[in-house]
């Protein structure tokens, strides 16, 4: 990679994290803060803190991260920490930026947990995407389950994101807390999908038959989809099958389905989703 395109590509980087930092901070000030709503996390630890005492979340979310970067510094590299050092100081300040002149728009709690966590989905997404982190229980997570290594590195997230709901919910009198928490956390999680995978889902589909080149050439034919072969052999018959293996969008089931039926009426068909496909007739790699 030349030097131009090396610098596009940081620079990319850089933008869709400030992007990414931005939408984090616009769920915290602009919904889940003014409707007393704390999520898992960092944040959500910095957010109790401002509710409770008044001191500025956007303040609190570095200082909470900077010993969880300290602490991971070894486990994880010095690239990675200052990768997360960068991201955690500019949420940290469009936190506090956004503060001074963001109001609320709901005091629905239900729809501040919903457009909360689409804010949230794409910011978490995006530093998914671009290789960013902000460190937070995520960090804290992989760095305890380092130190005792009992179940797996989610668990441990999971461990400290429930805390800080509980402990949220209890702080504030508020048993709601915990609901609307799950709402946040659950359509968080499905947008961060979506920013990272995209919208090119299609069906992987096996196809499993006595006639492979029958079907394959008229899937060719009638199709711009790639058919791939692998040679199989039934163990119950123990006859030679053909597996064909071809990848089309969800459009395209029905025609697949009633094709193959007319011509191997016995074959043995399995679709499943695909979520990320790049090739011939679908996006470039």
């Amino acid at each position: 990679m030349d030097k131009k395109k090396l610098f596009l590509s940081i620079f990319k980087r850089y933008v869709l994290m400030i992007i990414g930092c931005l939408s984090y901070s616009l769920s915290l000030q602009m919904f889940l803060i003014p409707c007393e709503i704390v999520g898992g996390g960092v944040s959500g630890a910095a957010s109790l803190i401002q509710l409770v005492t008044g001191l500025p979340a956007g303040l609190f979310i570095f200082l909470i991260n900077l010993p969880i970067l300290i602490f991971g510094f070894k486990l994880m590299g010095w690239q990675f920490i200052i990768r997360c050092f960068i991201t955690t100081t500019m949420l940290s300040f469009t936190t506090e930026m956004l503060s001074w002149f963001i109001v609320p728009i709901t005091d629905n709690p239900i729809l501040a947990a919903a457009y909360g966590g689409i804010l949230q989905g794409i910011g978490i997404g995006l530093f998914i995407k671009t290789e960013m982190s902000s460190g937070g229980t995520e960090l804290l997570g992989r760095i305890t389950n380092h130190v005792i290594p009992l179940g797996s590195i989610a668990s441990h997230v999971a461990i400290f994101d429930a805390l800080v709901v509980l402990v949220g919910a209890f702080m504030l009198s508020n048993p709601e807390n915990v609901l609307y928490a799950l709402i946040l956390i659950f359509i968080s999680a499905k947008i961060s999908d979506v920013v990272v995978l995209g919208l090119n889902k299609a069906k992987l589909c096996y196809v499993i038959t006595t006639k492979p080149e029958d079907v394959s050439d008229f899937l060719i034919s009638h199709s711009p989809r790639g058919v791939t072969l692998i040679n199989g052999e039934g163990m119950y018959s123990k006859t030679p099958k053909g597996v064909l293996l071809t990848c089309v969008k969800s459009s395209q089931i029905a025609f697949l389905k009633s094709s193959i039926k007319s011509i191997d009426q016995d074959a043995f068909v399995i679709v499943t989703e695909a979520n990320e496909v790049y090739g011939k007739g679908f996006s470039r790699i």
